[in-house]
């Protein structure tokens, strides 16, 4: 009898272990069965906004279900789904301003790295380096020089300290190891009339809105920041042609909250992936200067994780506190 009540237990100990292993391993075959959003920190109309939106019908019609983009800027929007339900029905696009969101805020009450999961990047934004057309430096190595014979005299805008306009000036200037004080804007409007008017000598921006400002003979582009030279602007040098060391990715990328069942971030990553092959929303990319960049769960916590560390460095060495 003992040992009968003995194997009894037993068997009904692993049956529980089992049980949520099931349920968590067919999650994915049940998933979606109602809307799912995607929240958006960033305001309406922002590069961020305009991604998730492109991305939207299409995987409302692969998942069957209705698929809406909730914007809600700044760290609100974040922590809300930092603390959210982990069943794959929040989703978040956010851009790798996330990696630097705990470095410049002391009194967030999430973690970047422990309070997600990552999903998928969905695409790179390569940021053009322009300047004021009057000022004399025709190129990136002219500005350098410029910049060194002027320590602390020349500027450069950004749409903020979380912004891609910070994080592309910023890392150029620790490579290039010039002395270029930022001042940043309450947004991209005004970061971009700054540099227009000659407040500031030096802006990154996405690359429809520099070609229109070079057309216009607003600005000056001087280089670009991805690996490779733009189609869309081929006679624009990378950054890296001048300075090798320069090294940085904006990119945008989806994450669940923590604890979110695998299978369904693997499928979710799946689903966007094909998505990002689909042609008319790699044309609607390329209309934002976007490349396509999807990447594995694995790869995008991996890179998260080490650029977080990695800017917390860059950050203290540049002298931005918290706040």
């Amino acid at each position: 009898m003992r040992l009968f009540k003995t194997t009894a237990l037993a068997g009904a100990a692993l049956l529980a272990l089992a049980v949520p292993a099931l349920a968590q391993g067919s999650s994915a075959a049940n998933w979606p069965n109602q809307m799912v959003r995607i929240v958006v920190p960033f305001s309406a109309g922002s590069v961020t906004d305009t991604l998730a939106r492109i991305m939207t019908d299409k995987l409302a019609e692969i998942w069957k279900q209705q698929v809406i983009v909730e914007n809600r800027p700044g760290l609100p929007g974040t922590t809300s789904v930092a603390k959210g339900q982990a069943d794959g029905y929040t989703l978040m696009l956010t851009s790798n301003g996330h990696t630097i969101a705990k470095t410049i805020n002391k009194n967030i009450s999430f973690d970047p790295v422990a309070d997600f999961a990552g999903v998928t990047k969905i695409a790179s934004v390569p940021m053009v380096a322009v300047v004021p057309p009057d000022l004399p430096a025709k190129n990136l190595a002219e500005f350098i020089a410029l910049a060194k014979e002027k320590p602390g005299k020349l500027n450069f805008s950004s749409a903020g300290l979380a912004s891609t306009t910070f994080l592309s000036a910023e890392v150029l200037k620790q490579a290039a190891k010039i002395d270029v004080q930022h001042v940043p804007y309450k947004g991209t409007p005004e970061a971009t009339t700054a540099v227009i008017r000659g407040d500031s000598q030096l802006y990154f921006t996405p690359i429809p809105l520099a070609q229109e400002l070079t057309a216009g003979n607003k600005v000056r582009a001087i280089a670009i920041n991805s690996g490779t030279r733009s189609d869309q602007m081929p006679d624009i040098p990378t950054v890296k042609e001048t300075v090798p060391s320069y090294d940085y990715d904006s990119w945008f990328a989806v994450l669940v909250p923590a604890g979110t069942p695998k299978d369904v971030i693997a499928k979710v990553s799946r689903d966007m992936a094909t998505v990002l092959k689909m042609p008319d929303v790699i044309e609607k990319l390329k209309q934002q200067g976007a490349v396509p960049a999807p990447t594995s769960p694995e790869a995008l916590d991996a890179q998260i994780k080490r650029e977080v560390e990695l800017y917390a460095k860059l950050l203290q060495e540049a002298g931005v506190a918290a706040k």
